[in-house]
């Protein structure tokens, strides 16, 4: 990849950083050229990728036929299901699993793909280490699936560029479930947070890209911080990433 930092954009990386000295990573990247606009902190240890992987899994199950579209196919909440949010306690559609990173449905997903499929979509993928040992149901969660932040910007730099080994469908209906509300100055936002833990510390993720005039700026965001802090350090990561990204943008624009 090119890099390009100038000492604006650096200063505007720390101060995202600053909260979480040492322990943070920021990516910010142009997807069509691959220059790395921003890159602070320590951005090459794997973790878990956590829920951030509901993106791989959307691809595969858009791609295979599992999943129909943003709202099909609905499937129905059982018990015994991972149920530690209350919201997850209903059924659901592809889009309310990604608005609710519903784990439940990520498994019954997986499960439908099958071993040997989501091998070869996680081999195709080039995704993290490729270590689905763990399971069909667990091997992202805090388990043997490990990826780096820089790995990350790489493979969600291919998804926007449309790179992967999946129909061009599959591409359109995770951009759609992927879609946020939109940032100041017209710029549309797609991402995915994740929470788990990794040797005894809290992982949080953030990772997406956001488009305006033709233009795709990919980003990842990673804190890692210790286990007592309540509540998912993914959204903590995302609502802090997010007050900072306008201002990055203001002063990409401005160059």
């Amino acid at each position: 990849m090119k890099r390009l930092i100038s000492a604006a954009m650096l200063a505007i990386g720390t101060a995202a950083g600053a909260a979480h000295a040492g322990s943070a990573c920021t990516l910010l990247a142009d997807a069509a050229t691959r220059t790395i606009l921003i890159e602070e902190g320590d951005c090459a240890r794997r973790t878990t990728p956590a829920s951030t992987f509901k993106i791989a899994i959307s691809l595969m199950g858009f791609d295979s036929g599992v999943l129909k579209s943003a709202h099909g196919p609905v499937m129905r909440f059982q018990p015994g299901y991972a149920d530690w949010r209350p919201e997850w306690k209903e059924d659901t559609d592809p889009a309310r699993w990604m608005k609710l990173s519903v784990v439940w449905y990520s498994q019954q997903v997986t499960t439908l793909l099958g071993k040997e499929r989501f091998r070869h979509y996680v081999d195709a993928f080039n995704y993290g280490n490729r270590d689905v040992s763990s399971g069909l149901t667990k091997a992202w969660l805090s388990a043997s699936l490990a990826i780096s932040p820089r790995e990350q910007l790489d493979f969600v730099e291919r998804v926007v560029r449309h790179e992967l080994p999946v129909n061009l469908r599959a591409y359109s209906l995770t951009e759609q479930i992927t879609e946020l509300d939109p940032l100041p100055g017209g710029w549309r936002l797609h991402g995915k947070t994740g929470t788990g833990t990794n040797d005894g510390e809290a992982v949080g993720w953030f990772v997406g890209w956001v488009e305006k005039d033709g233009r795709s700026i990919v980003f990842v965001r990673r804190v890692l911080e210790s286990e007592d802090k309540p509540g998912p350090a993914g959204l903590r990561a995302r609502d802090a990433f997010l007050r900072t990204l306008p201002g990055m943008l203001n002063t990409l624009q401005a160059r």
